[in-house]
């Protein structure tokens, strides 16, 4: 027996071992990722503790007391799992704690993807400290890749650890905070491994849905909370369709492009059709760029396309298959679908 435990340990760390030789550069990036996190979750106040603090502001309180509520809702009303996220507080001090990378192919809607374990594939890359983010574009972009760089406000680790409130949370509105909780809520409660867009568009549209039938239960729906959520989420339907339907003219575009062809007329021809994108988009009724007009690339579409591709194939599917029961639409979901999430 002890022959057997022996050699067993050793066959375990020879596994490490040779993994960790061949995917070096996994093993680092995991470890500064669970450095940050892990950073993060030990500098947090248990929510109760906060609002009894006799410094907290008022409002500050009243947001804490509001994102309880989203939660219990999400829980009773939408069928989302019971979990201790958003039970802490993480102080930002004003300032961003994670970055998100994304690239593509320069002349194809083709994402770069990396390979984690346990989680799988997935289109973006996050770091915790911005110079490693910085290290990771001059490099993608060293490699040929259009790359954009992007700071997030809330991310999941999938029930793995207690996700905490944010201290920039509290300047969203009712309606944005409801639906990013509901949002990363939904990733803890369904995330299926490899299938980034399937993940990302659920998210989005069970964020969506319940923040809308959160604001009806709390504020009613002539409410002004009510009132201007429905309508920035119809015109950003509108501009989303807008930018879906200028992916397809890029591929259209892309799929003329041959290997003859010079890479400065290529990215003539597409940087042109992009700013036409972007400058189109003043149509749909906002000013939704400022006065200077982004440096787009085909980065900001395929992160696009993740999150967006596929809203109406769920919102279809809950009304038709399911008389819009968003609970009995959920037990479906996690009946169909092996979740990673624990």
């Amino acid at each position: 027996m002890k022959k057997i435990l022996k050699y067993t340990g050793l066959a375990i760390l020879l596994f490490i071992l040779i993994y960790g030789a061949v995917n070096f550069s996994v093993l680092r990036y995991g470890f500064r990722q669970l450095k940050g996190q892990l950073s993060i979750i030990f500098d947090t106040e248990d929510l109760e503790t906060i609002r009894t603090l006799p410094n907290t502001p008022d409002s500050v309180k009243v947001k804490l007391e509001l994102i309880g509520e989203i939660k219990k809702f999400a829980i009773d009303s939408l069928g989302i799992n019971p979990s201790k996220n958003y039970t802490t507080y993480y102080e930002q001090h004003g300032k961003p704690i994670l970055w998100v990378i994304t690239a593509s192919e320069p002349y194809r809607l083709e994402a770069r993807k990396w390979k984690f374990p346990i989680v799988g594939e997935f289109s973006y890359k996050g770091h915790f400290e911005k110079k490693y983010a910085d290290e990771d574009i001059t490099a993608l972009k060293k490699e040929g890749w259009d790359t954009r760089l992007g700071e997030v406000s809330a991310w999941s680790t999938l029930g793995y650890l207690k996700d905490p409130v944010l201290s920039s949370m509290l300047n969203k509105d009712p309606g944005e905070l409801a639906s990013l909780i509901i949002h990363e809520l939904t990733h803890g409660t369904l995330f299926v491994k490899n299938n980034l867009e399937f993940n990302e568009n659920l998210a989005d549209f069970v964020g969506d849905y319940g923040a809308l039938k959160f604001l009806e239960f709390k504020y009613g729906k002539n409410s002004k909370e009510y009132i201007q959520y429905n309508a920035d989420k119809n015109y950003y339907q509108k501009f989303s369709n807008h930018i879906m339907h200028g992916t397809r003219k890029l591929d259209s575009l892309y799929a003329t492009f041959d290997g003859k062809m010079q890479s400065k007329l290529k990215d003539s021809l597409k940087f042109h059709l992009i700013n036409e994108i972007i400058t189109s988009s003043d149509t749909l009724g906002r000013k939704r760029w400022s006065k200077k007009i982004p440096k787009l690339n085909n980065a900001y579409f395929v992160a696009f396309k993740t999150y967006q591709a596929k809203q109406n194939l769920f919102e279809e599917e809950f009304r038709t298959k399911f008389n819009s029961d968003f609970k009995s639409y959920m037990r479906y979901l996690k009946q169909k679908y092996p979740s990673i999430g624990l």
